[in-house]
């Protein structure tokens, strides 16, 4: 898949006030200061359709951007660390939540990992909970560009190893680099599968 066309729609804290069409929606999300922003920026070739920043948890808001007229890209706020009060945080959850269990169309979540650290229980948490409520995901390991590829390897089997003490089948993961556009190809190739599928 080629993206030809990325354009920015909308951002809102109410799932009911999203974009009323029924285009396919693929989410991303993981821990803040994930690489979340740089990836979107990568698969979309647009420097700054998502902002990026140096403080983790700056994204706060449901963000929608339409992808060559046909699906939407949902950036949202991360979860985890981020300099914002306890009741912020709440609130984000809260939303968060809502979007994941109200809106239908969501076809895939892609959950974001940092590749240089070991499974961390946030992210377990949340991929067990997203498992747990039948939402579709996958995995995408970033900054692998970070790694030698047998520490990288290792990390992978890792996680691997801990999501098979409670999951039957593991969701289908992605290496990636911001930096050096690794993965870009597989993720878009992948979206472009569930599209026809849909057709």
């Amino acid at each position: 898949m080629r993206i030809k066309t990325s354009e920015f729609v909308m951002s809102n804290s109410d799932v009911t006030k999203c974009p009323n069409s029924q285009l396919p929606e693929y989410a991303f999300i993981g821990r803040s200061n994930v690489g979340k922003s740089s990836l979107i920026n990568m698969l979309t070739e647009r420097n700054s359709l998502a902002k990026v920043s140096g403080k983790p948890g700056k994204t706060r808001l449901i963000n929608h951007f339409l992808i060559n007229d046909s699906w939407h890209l949902v950036d949202l706020p991360g979860y985890g660390y981020a300099k914002v009060s306890k009741k912020e945080k709440k609130t984000f959850q809260k939303y968060i939540t809502a979007y994941f269990e109200k809106r239908q169309q969501l076809v895939n979540t892609f959950v974001l990992i940092d590749s240089r650290h070991a499974p961390q229980p946030l992210d377990l948490e949340f991929l067990e909970w997203l498992g747990k409520n039948a939402i579709p995901l996958s995995i995408v390991f970033t900054k692998t560009d970070k790694l030698k590829p047998k520490v990288l390897e290792n990390n992978i089997i890792d996680y691997k190893t801990k999501l098979m003490e409670t999951w039957e089948e593991l969701p289908p993961y992605f290496t990636t680099s911001s930096a050096h556009k690794t993965g870009r190809d597989d993720i878009l190739n992948y979206i472009h599968e569930i599209n026809q599928s849909l057709v």
